[in-house]
C-alpha cells in the first residue's frame, strides 16, 4: 500500500508485514477479506489487525451470549419496574403499541451495531467505531466523547440495577411486615448488598461465567412461565377494548401523542443494553460473527416474552387504584398479591422477579467493568495504566472491576440525601448509551450513502446488511434513538414543580461539560485515539506504543 498520508476524512490502514499485496488490498474492499475459517484464528487475526493483543480470556460461545444478553436487558422483568411510567402516559393501548414501536427501534438499533461490531470486533466498541469512520479533523475528540458517555452510561446502568433489586426488597418488606417504613439508607445498605454479590459473581465464579449466564437464561425462560401462568389463571380478566383502544395521558399533557412520547421510557428502558455483548467481543470465540447473530436472537427471544408478559398484565388488571397506588412501591408486587390472594405467593413470585434482576445487575456489571478497562487500554480515563491492567493469574480486568464497585457504592451515597438527584443522575443511562449509538450510526450512514467511500474506506466484517437495506435500517435506528433520547428528559407531570421535575438534561449536560473541560485540560495530551499495541498491525493512525 502506497505511503502517502491519506487526504482529510480517510482512515489509514497499514498491512501486516505478513500479509501480500492482494489481502492489503482486499482490506479496503467493500467485501470482507478472506479470514481464516477457525475461530481462533480468525480471533486472532482480527486483534492483530487492529493492533490489539488478546489479554482475556475467550470461553463464550453463541448459546452463552444469548444467556448473556437477554439476562442483562431482562425486558419482561423490566416491565414490572418501570410500568408505572408508561402506563401512567399512554394507558394500556399506548404501552402496547409504545412496546411494539420500540421493539422495532431495537432491532434496527442492534442491527445497526452488529454491523459496526461484525467490522471492529473489540470490546471498545462505539468509540473505537467512531475514530475510525469519522472524519480525521475531529475523530479524536468525538470517540474521545462517545467512550466517556459510554463508560459512564453502563456504570450508571449497573447502579440503576442494583437500586431496582434493593427497593423490590423493601417493597417485599412492607408486603410481608405492614408496620415496616421506607427509608432511604435502608435502599442504599440493600443496592450496596447487591453490588458485592454483583462483584462476587464476577470474580469468584468468573471462570465458570458462561455456564452460570446458561443456567440463569434457562431461569429467565422458566421463570416466565412461573408468573404468567398464575396471572393469565387467576386474574380477573379486562376487555380487549379496554387493552387495545384505552389511552390515558394522567400526566396532564397537551395532547395524548405527546404523553404517549414520554411514556416510551418504559418500552425503551426495558430494552436497553442490548450491545452488551460487543463490549464482551473479546471474551468470545468468533466474535465478529457472534456478538452480531447473539444480539439479534436475544432481541427476538425477548421481545416476544416481552410483549407476552405485558399483554399479560394488562389483561390482568384487577382493583386499579390499588394496584397504582400500592405501598410496596411497586405496582406489580400489588397485582401479584391480588391475582394469588396469598401473600406468600405474591412474595415468591416477587423474589423470582428481584433474584433476576439481581442477575441483570452482575451481567451490567461485567460490561462496565469492560467498557471501562477498554477504554482506560487507550487513555481515555484517569488512572488509565492501573485500570487496564490485567490480572495474569485470573485473566481479568481487577481494577476495573474494583473501580465499578466503588463507583457505584459512592453513588449509592447520594440516594441517602435526595431521591430526587440520585434518580436524575441515573437517568442519564438513556442518554449515555442512545449517545454513543447516535453519533457511530450516524457515521456509518453517511460512509454508507457515499458509494466511493464505501468500497473503498469501510472494512465489512462477515456479518452486514445491503446498501440501500442498510442505509433505511441505519435511518430508522437514528429516528427511534433520537426520539427515544429526547423524550426520555420528560417529568411524568407536566406541572410537577422541582421535586417532580426531571433533572436528567441537567445531570448529562454536566457530563458533557465535565468530559469536554477534562478533555481540553488533560485528555487531549494522554488520549491519541486507540492504541496500536502490535507494531506493523493494520492500525486506525494511531501511535505504536
Amino acid at each position: 500500500m502506497a505511503d502517502a498520508t491519506p487526504p482529510p476524512g480517510q482512515i489509514e490502514l497499514k498491512a501486516l508485514p505478513n500479509m501480500t499485496a492482494g489481502t492489503a488490498a482486499s482490506s479496503e474492499a467493500s467485501e470482507p477479506p478472506e479470514r481464516p475459517r477457525s475461530f481462533g484464528l480468525r480471533d486472532r487475526s482480527e486483534m492483530a489487525e487492529f493492533g490489539k493483543k488478546q489479554q482475556l480470556r475467550r470461553h463464550f460461545g453463541f448459546l452463552s451470549m444469548v444467556g448473556f444478553t437477554c439476562i442483562l436487558t431482562s425486558t419482561w422483568e423490566s416491565m414490572f419496574s418501570t410500568f408505572l411510567y408508561g402506563f401512567s402516559n399512554g394507558g394500556p393501548a399506548g404501552l402496547v403499541y409504545g412496546y411494539l414501536f420500540c421493539w422495532a427501534g431495537t432491532l434496527a438499533t442492534v442491527a445497526s451495531i452488529a454491523e459496526m461490531a461484525s467490522m471492529v470486533p473489540l470490546s471498545g466498541g462505539q468509540y473505537f467505531w467512531v475514530y475510525y469512520m469519522a472524519p480525521r479533523s475531529c475523530r479524536k475528540f468525538l470517540s474521545y466523547l462517545t467512550g466517556w458517555t459510554n463508560v459512564l452510561g453502563w456504570q450508571a446502568g449497573t447502579t440503576s440495577l442494583a437500586f431496582l433489586a434493593g427497593t423490590q426488597i423493601q417493597g417485599l418488606l412492607v408486603l410481608n411486615f405492614p408496620g415496616y417504613t421506607f427509608a432511604r439508607w435502608h435502599g442504599t445498605l440493600l443496592l450496596y448488598a447487591v453490588i458485592l454479590v454483583s462483584l462476587g459473581i464476577n470474580t469468584v465464579l468468573a471462570p465458570h461465567l458462561p455456564k452460570v449466564e446458561g443456567l440463569i437464561f434457562i431461569l429467565h425462560i422458566v421463570g416466565f412461565f412461573c408468573i404468567l401462568i398464575p396471572l393469565v389463571y387467576l386474574s380477573p380478566h379486562s376487555p380487549a377494548s379496554s387493552v387495545f383502544t384505552t389511552f390515558l395521558n394522567e400526566g396532564d399533557w397537551p395532547s395524548p401523542a405527546l404523553s404517549w412520547l414520554i411514556g416510551l421510557i418504559t418500552s425503551v428502558y426495558s430494552f436497553l443494553g442490548t450491545d452488551s455483548a460487543c463490549h464482551m467481543a473479546e471474551e468470545i470465540r468468533g466474535a465478529s460473527t457472534i456478538v452480531p447473530r447473539s444480539m439479534l436472537a436475544a432481541i427476538v427471544i425477548n421481545g416476544v416474552l416481552g410483549f407476552a408478559m405485558l399483554l399479560a398484565v394488562l389483561f390482568s388488571l384487577g382493583d386499579l387504584d390499588r394496584i397504582m397506588t400500592s405501598t410496596t412501591g411497586y405496582p406489580f408486587i400489588e397485582l401479584f398479591y391480588q391475582a394469588t390472594a396469598s401473600v406468600r405467593a405474591a412474595t415468591a413470585m416477587t423474589a423470582l422477579v428481584i433474584a433476576l434482576g439481581i442477575f441483570a445487575s452482575a451481567a451490567c456489571f461485567t460490561t462496565a467493568s469492560r467498557m471501562t478497562w477498554a477504554f482506560a487500554r487507550d487513555r481515555g480515563l484517569p488512572y488509565s495504566a492501573k485500570l487496564a491492567s490485567i490480572d495474569p493469574r485470573t485473566q481479568l480486568p481487577l481494577y476495573s472491576l474494583l473501580a465499578s464497585t466503588v463507583f457505584s457504592l459512592l453513588l449509592a451515597l447520594i440516594n441517602i440525601a435526595s431521591a430526587a438527584a440520585f434518580s436524575a443522575i441515573l437517568s442519564i443511562v438513556v442518554a449515555g448509551l442512545f449517545s454513543s449509538y447516535l453519533i457511530s450510526i450516524s457515521l456509518l450512514l453517511h460512509r454508507r450513502l457515499r458509494p466511493s467511500v464505501e468500497r473503498t474506506q469501510l472494512r465489512w466484517g462477515p456479518w452486514r446488511m445491503g446498501r440501500w437495506s442498510g442505509a433505511a435500517v441505519n435511518g430508522g435506528a437514528l429516528v427511534y434513538v433520537v426520539v427515544a433520547m429526547t423524550f426520555s428528559f420528560f417529568p411524568m407531570v407536566r406541572d410537577s414543580g422541582t421535586a417532580g421535575a426531571n433533572w436528567s438534561p441537567v445531570v448529562f449536560g454536566a457530563v458533557l461539560l465535565w468530559g469536554g473541560a477534562y478533555y481540553l485540560l488533560v485528555g487531549r495530551r494522554r488520549y491519541d485515539g486507540p492504541v496500536v499495541e502490535i507494531a506493523g498491525a493494520v492500525g486506525v493512525g494511531v501511535h505504536v506504543e
